[in-house]
């Protein structure tokens, strides 16, 4: 029974330093008391008990740890993480014609204008400030 309760350990500690959401963080001083009672021939009874014990105290001070340990909000991946950033046109941006591109993350990527009188030229800088579809809306920066 001791190597069950290492295995939930080593799983739980490995699961929690993945996904960082205080979940699984509840199992591993459950799991660890389970697996030094095992090792001390407590009686496996004994060592689930003591373990459901854990994990519901564990559930119950989840809340506060969320609270209290700086849990990184997860970044963006999408094109959304470009909303603000600035780049350079490679292409004319004129909405009327429906042409114009820049360039995001080392790829060139079709923008338009945030309005249709304004013609941006091949080198200007520009700050995306939207995504619409699969188009960049970018304003020129001055």
């Amino acid at each position: 029974m001791e190597y069950i309760w290492l295995a939930l350990l080593v799983l739980s500690a490995l699961i929690e330093a993945l996904t960082v959401k205080i979940l699984f963080a509840v199992f591993v001083p459950a799991s660890l008391v389970a697996m030094i009672l095992a090792f001390c021939n407590v009686s496996p009874w004994i060592q689930l008990a003591v373990f459901a014990a854990l994990t519901v105290i564990g559930f119950l001070f989840r809340p506060l740890a969320k609270r209290l340990l700086p849990v990184k909000e997860a970044q963006p991946y999408t094109v959304e993480a470009a909303i603000g950033t600035r780049s350079v046109v490679v292409e004319r941006l004129d909405n009327l014609a429906g042409r114009g591109a820049i360039t995001v993350f080392g790829m060139e990527w079709a923008a338009r204008t945030v309005s249709d009188d304004v013609v941006l030229e091949a080198g200007t800088e520009v700050e995306i400030i939207a995504v619409e579809g699969v188009k960049f809306i970018c304003r020129a920066v001055l």
